[in-house]
């Protein structure tokens, strides 16, 4: 009954550590599932043959079934210590990590971007420790590291560039804080809300839903604008023109009104029509107001913007002026007066030709 109650607690601790390090959202997935329904195989096969008292002779036949590793030769028990004690440490590690990073992300004394970054740097850290102890325990000399390092270093310089580059600047983004989550960023062209900042990557999500994984090297090496980096205030104009006959001092006011009426705008920093320049078909006109959610869209306010004014306008009796043009068709006399030129294509003209009769 002790084997089986061992055997019991044993699965549901390791169950539940491998649950706290790769479950997010409360969804569990279909490989976890899969090695959950493993490790419970191989734990029950082991208290059979503990059971049944099969347990010495299997280890003594994987002890005595040797395998041939370079000039040596390895036992079967030896390579499944050595596996069990690597992905053991591996393990323990991770889920270390994984609770100082719930405990970081929870202490609201420090900003959400440093939190990250040393939960990162604290998980690599013991991640690189366990990898460590693990090869201390299966007999492995640290010292092959370095051939290990130099074959690494060659690699990166020879085609992980671009990867070692967008972790490096992962860590750069979170240190300086230029980009957080939730913000409103255009980077190329890509503009979305930035949902995830992970170690290599960076995740935008569109206005319709579409998310870019994009390399943090991108924003690193390239311009990028945040409109929600200091406020989230953003500013949008529309223009338009009117006719010359129209009153401007009360166009400008029905349009400044037409957009105090829309929900979005901010009430706070009023609207501002302007007069931009008189125009050759009539009076060019702006209007610029200011929102406060930009990660709700543009494009949505500002026609909810020239919806509201248009029904203004037709209210008023304010005409929007179009571009004019008048045809003026010219006999001989009045094209030699107004160019002092004599039109080739007019009867009678200097280049004129006489069709023959029939």
């Amino acid at each position: 009954m002790f084997p089986l109650t061992v055997a019991q607690v044993a699965m549901r601790f390791v169950f539940y550590v491998l649950r706290g390090i790769f479950v997010k959202d409360a969804t569990v997935g279909a490989l976890l599932h899969l090695s959950e329904k493993a490790i419970a195989v191989l734990v029950w096969l082991c208290v059979v043959l503990w059971i049944t008292g099969l347990w010495p002779d299997f280890v003594d036949y994987l002890d005595g079934t040797t395998l041939p590793l370079a000039r040596h030769k390895v036992s079967l028990l030896t390579m499944l210590q050595g596996a069990a004690s690597v992905l053991v440490t591996l393990i323990i590690a991770l889920w270390i990590g994984t609770v100082l990073e719930n405990r970081l992300m929870k202490f609201s004394g420090m900003h959400s971007s440093l939190r990250t970054v040393v939960a990162r740097m604290l998980r690599a850290l013991l991640i690189l420790i366990a990898f460590l102890v693990s090869l201390s325990l299966v007999g492995i000399d640290l010292t092959v590291l370095s051939v290990f390092g130099g074959a690494l270093g060659v690699g990166i310089g020879l085609g992980l560039q671009k990867i070692a580059s967008s972790y490096v600047s992962g860590f750069v983004i979170l240190l300086e804080r230029s980009m957080v989550i939730g913000d409103m960023v255009a980077v190329d062209k890509y503009f979305g809300k930035v949902t995830q900042i992970n170690t290599r990557y960076t995740i935008l999500e569109g206005l319709d839903g579409i998310e870019s994984v994009l390399p943090n090297e991108l924003f690193v090496s390239n311009p990028v604008q945040n409109y929600s980096l200091t406020h989230r205030i953003v500013r949008l104009s529309t223009q338009l023109t009117i006719l010359y006959q129209d009153d401007v001092e009360t166009v400008l006011s029905i349009m400044e009104q037409a957009a105090l009426g829309v929900q979005r705008v901010s009430q706070q920093t009023a609207p501002q029509a302007l007069l931009i320049k008189i125009g050759a078909d009539g009076l060019d006109l702006e209007l610029g107001f200011w929102i406060t959610d930009p990660e709700n869209g543009r494009l949505n306010v500002l026609s909810d913007v020239n919806r509201a004014i248009w029904a203004a306008f037709k209210q008023h009796g304010i005409e929007v002026a179009h571009a004019k043009r008048d045809i003026r068709i010219m006999d001989e006399r009045s094209f030699r007066q107004s160019t002092g030129k004599e039109n080739p294509d007019m009867p009678g003209g200097q280049n004129s030709r006489t069709m023959p009769g029939n």
